[in-house]
């Protein structure tokens, strides 16, 4: 049995939320410009309805899914993630502010590297941002392997060395230096319920 989806259009010949595709293809197909998604909740939906369709081009259904959920991330926090085309492949990470989706920091892409590794960096960033700018707040990161390397200090990529992604290693190198000369609060790095809040607020939406 297929879930019920909802299908949230701005622009069409009628805009709403359309309970079928048959509705919501009325209204866009054909239709020049036509922009609409499909939600997997009534709720989901009515939020982005009430939103702007630029805050959702391009990215998982499920954003901002965390804002409509009882249980709802710590905040103030930073959120992570990285986006690899490939394994190994060109990888690149980025920080957000949990609350507004604000991009504070971008990197990469960076060659022959692993979604993994772009995570364990993208950790070790948000930790040196916050020291530089005096911020405490947790981090969250859907990546459990990721989480683990950085409290354990040590990358432990299967990642093979090449001349391609050399540069990429001496970042894991300096942000492995970093992790041995400061010592993490317990609870500041946090793993992102992706079942229950959808994808990060920094996720790449290339899924």
């Amino acid at each position: 049995m297929n879930k019920q989806k909802y299908y949230v259009v701005w622009k069409g010949r009628k805009t709403g939320i359309f309970t079928t595709w048959a509705e919501c293809e009325k209204q866009v197909k054909g239709f020049v410009d036509a922009q609409y998604k499909a939600f997997g909740s009534s709720k989901e939906a009515e939020a982005a309805f009430l939103a702007k369709y630029d805050e959702y081009r391009g990215k998982p259904s499920s954003h901002g899914k965390w804002k409509l959920t009882e249980t709802k991330p710590i905040l103030p926090s930073i959120c992570v993630d990285a986006a690899c085309s490939g394994s190994p492949g060109k990888v690149e990470y980025r920080g957000v502010i949990t609350e507004t989706g604000e991009q504070i920091f971008h990197a990469g892409p960076y060659e022959q590297g692993t979604n993994n590794v772009g995570e364990f960096l993208a950790i070790v960033h948000a930790l040196t941002w916050q020291f530089k700018h005096n911020s405490h707040t947790p981090i969250y990161s859907d990546s459990e392997n990721a989480i683990a390397w950085v409290m354990n200090g040590i990358c432990k990529t299967n990642l093979k060395h090449s001349p391609k992604n050399a540069l990429l290693f001496a970042l894991i190198r300096s942000a492995e230096n970093w992790l041995a000369e400061n010592e993490l609060p317990e609870d500041k790095i946090l793993k992102w319920d992706t079942e229950l809040w959808g994808e990060t607020p920094a996720d790449f939406g290339r899924k």
